[in-house]
């Protein structure tokens, strides 16, 4: 079903041969030049080098929890009209729940920004960011940069990539992004999926079998194979926006007839050209996957790599729900958890509620599955309930025309807007204690709303649409899609008819037509980034938080759900940084920032003095630094960075970051991103303090190492901290204290 060969292969003829194994073949660099991604990636680089990539993307997209950010560091920068297409929707805080009218505010902000630099506006409720850019600008060859680390079109034979919003500023500014040229790992389909078996079965078992191992990590994924002409468009961009999930950089697919005549279907034909893998192209690994032995799949609270097939889990429910008790107690330092083994009785799993919604479940294939499932069952009037969120008005619309959402809401179901609300805690957050079944994204701690400082706590397990209709269908009790005794195939020319009327009613569409005397609208809680000075000759650090975690989300390093809404105030936000992880962070980060004020400012009083430590107040900035072991799985936000940063954050210490976008937000942010090997023997804890001498002169040159002294209850002991394949723009950004700096400075 699931198979791995390392160490780089040729795709030959239809067959992989092993590097070890080739004969006739050219160089591996050679021969990576036909596979998809060098096409691609060669055809977007704006130099003729092609291991340090410097690429211009065909158009970007952010949501309403990101693009406000983005615009206000842009124009501190310079920005006088967007360069390329540049999409900004309105679908996490669609609801305008929290604050008053803040997240109108920012909606208001967002469409005089679309009028004055000439950009594409999506009102509230129209369609899920990822979504509207399959239907409106994906298409074969093309790159994508997105703000949401769901930006993933491959299926459509789309390069697309989820960053922080510095990277989208560069992009406005005329700038380029820059990376090396990535790992490019084949994802071969063979096979055809069940009847039952759906897209997000398929996704599971890839991010189950690729995540704690790394094996594709900041790497490209690229699928193609037998398999892929069993897999309609809906299937396929199901598989390919969980790709995000494998912490790997981007995906492409190979196209065919079913990619031109979905294309030709949202009128767009001419996007469309025919994608391969030539013979003799060169990857650097390859994964196997056999469609036809895909089962359908569960992953456990709190990562979607904890996965299991529902059938192995219902065979061992007590032990696994048992371990995963355990692990939700060491995840929130808790003596007791809400139980879980309660939640199953007379043998079998009852589960509390079911989600299916955003960009991987609220597509036409897997609401249609789930309608079909359901028509003229009932999901029962006990405590179990099923809320379903169409991805885009299109989708919606068509789905209405069939009958779908009426025997969907005959059945017990309730149908919302096209909103990606449940995917980060600001809609539909489960009781206390409760279980929610969801074909979304991500089960992160307390993404699901949950605030376990407030005694709360909820489990999210992800399945597919098809499994949790078979669920609803049977009043909440956990049931496999195939335990039904007949379940509808998905098809891949299934048919559908793409009508974007809400689109041509609702959406402004000024790309290329900026109006420059247009005023910018400002709310109340639209803020400018507070200023950032540049880096000091030395440093002397105090430790304001110490997670020991083997994998630190950007969800618990900023929360989501009611937070979104204070994402266009730096300050105001950065009062919920790390609030779910370590409550004391902001106040002792604070402390250390006042400090650093007085010190800017020449007030060398006693407090100031005793915290330098002997240290010339001239020459030694004093900051804060966050350790985590391997922070920055998840969203792409970079709030995870710059609330840090506008709190006197200085530095990361990190074991390894565990994906290149949080370490260019951190970078960005004008922090250092340190790699320190054997951290977690380290016994670091808040109040610790890192000297770091010479850090400026150190970024000024191109060495990668620095001694520094970490002082532990009063005695130091030197520390090696390393800034591996640091750039000359990284060091040259860190040096002027942000990338608003570094543009200025320009």
């Amino acid at each position: 079903m699931f198979h791995i060969l390392r160490s780089g292969a040729y795709y030959d003829r239809g067959k992989f041969v092993p590097a070890a194994e080739a004969v006739g073949l050219p160089a591996p660099q050679e021969a990576k030049k036909g596979t998809i991604s060098y096409g691609i990636l060669k055809s977007h680089n704006t130099t003729e080098d092609m291991d340090q990539l410097k690429i211009k993307f065909d158009a970007m997209a952010s949501h309403d929890i990101t693009y406000v950010g983005i615009i206000q560091t842009a124009r501190a920068s310079g920005l006088e009209q967007f360069p390329l297409p540049y999409v900004l929707t309105n679908c996490h805080n669609s609801l305008c729940a929290v604050g008053g009218t803040i997240n109108e505010d920012d909606h208001v902000f967002g469409l005089s920004a679309a009028k004055k630099y000439g950009g594409e506006f999506v009102p509230a409720h129209q369609a899920v960011i990822h979504s509207y850019m399959r239907e409106r600008y994906a298409g074969s060859g093309k790159m994508i940069l997105g703000s949401d680390s769901h930006t993933r079109y491959g299926a459509f034979g789309t390069m697309a990539i989820g960053e922080g919003g510095p990277e989208l500023v560069k992009q406005l500014l005329n700038k380029t992004y820059d990376i090396a040229y990535p790992r490019v790992i084949a994802i071969y389909l063979t096979g055809t999926p069940r009847p039952g078996v759906g897209p997000q079965d398929v996704a599971l078992l890839l991010v189950k079998e690729t995540f704690a191992k790394g094996l594709v990590k900041n790497a490209v994924m690229e699928f193609f194979g037998p398999g892929v002409k069993n897999l309609s468009m809906d299937y396929r961009c199901g598989i390919d926006v969980m790709t995000t999930e494998t912490s790997c950089l981007s995906s492409v697919w190979a196209t065919d007839e079913t990619t031109k005549d979905y294309l030709e279907i949202l009128g767009r034909g001419e996007e469309y050209k025919p994608l391969s893998p030539a013979d003799g192209a060169y990857y650097d690994d390859v994964i196997t996957v056999d469609l036809g032995k895909v089962e359908p799949m569960i992953a456990l609270p709190f990562h979607p790599s904890n996965a299991y097939t529902i059938a192995e889990f219902k065979a061992n429910m007590e032990e696994i729900l048992a371990e995963t008790e355990r692990k939700a107690k060491e995840q929130f330092g808790l003596d007791k958890v809400p139980s879980l083994l309660d939640k199953v009785r007379d043998g079998k799993f009852h589960v509390d509620q079911a989600v299916i919604a955003g960009c991987s479940g609220g597509t036409y294939q897997n609401l249609l599955r789930a309608s079909e499932i359901l028509k003229g069952s009932s999901t029962g009037d006990e405590s179990f309930w099923l809320s379903v969120y169409p991805g885009s008005m299109p989708v919606f619309q068509e789905l209405t025309r069939q009958g779908a959402l009426a025997d969907l809401m005959a059945a017990g179901a309730t149908i919302r807007s096209c909103f990606c609300g449940p995917c980060f805690g600001a809609g539909d957050v489960p009781a206390n204690g409760g279980f929610s079944i969801r074909h979304s994204t991500r089960n992160f701690p307390n993404r699901e709303g949950s605030k376990p400082g407030n005694g709360q706590l909820a489990y999210v397990a992800l399945m597919d649409a098809r499994s949790i209709a078979a669920t609803a269908k049977n009043g909440g009790v956990l049931t496999s899609a195939l335990e039904l005794e007949e379940v509808p195939a998905d098809l891949p020319g299934e048919a559908y008819s793409y009508d974007d009327s809400a689109y041509q009613s609702r959406v402004y569409r000024g790309v290329g037509a900026p109006q420059p005397e247009t005023q910018l609208v400002f709310g109340p809680n639209i803020t400018d980034w507070p200023a950032q000075i540049a880096m000091p000759e030395d440093l002397l650090l105090t430790v304001a938080s110490a997670i020991y975690d083997p994998v630190t989300t950007t969800d618990e390093l900023i929360p989501s759900g009611e937070t979104s809404s204070y994402r266009s105030n730096p300050l105001g936000l950065a009062e919920f940084a790390l609030s779910r992880k370590d409550p004391a962070y902001v106040g002792r980060a604070k402390d250390i920032q006042k400090l650093e004020k007085k010190r800017q400012s020449g007030e060398l009083d006693a407090e100031v003095l005793a915290a330098l430590d002997g240290h010339d107040p001239k020459t030694t900035g004093l900051g804060s630094l966050v350790m985590a072991l391997k922070p920055g799985d998840g969203s792409a936000r970079e709030q995870a960075a710059s609330c840090q940063r506008v709190l006197g954050g200085v530095a990361n210490l990190a074991a390894e970051y565990a994906t290149k976008r949080y370490r260019s937000n951190v970078v960005n942010w004008g922090m250092l991103p340190f790699i320190v090997d054997g951290l977690a023997d380290l016994g670091i804890q808040p109040g610790d303090k890192l000297y770091i001498p010479g850090v400026k002169a150190l970024l000024e040159g191109d060495g990668e190492t620095l001694e520094g002294v970490l002082i532990q209850n009063g005695e130091g002991k030197p520390i090696t901290l390393r800034l591996p394949a640091m750039t000359r723009e990284e060091r040259d950004i860190v040096l002027a204290g942000c990338l608003i700096n570094y543009y200025a400075k320009a």
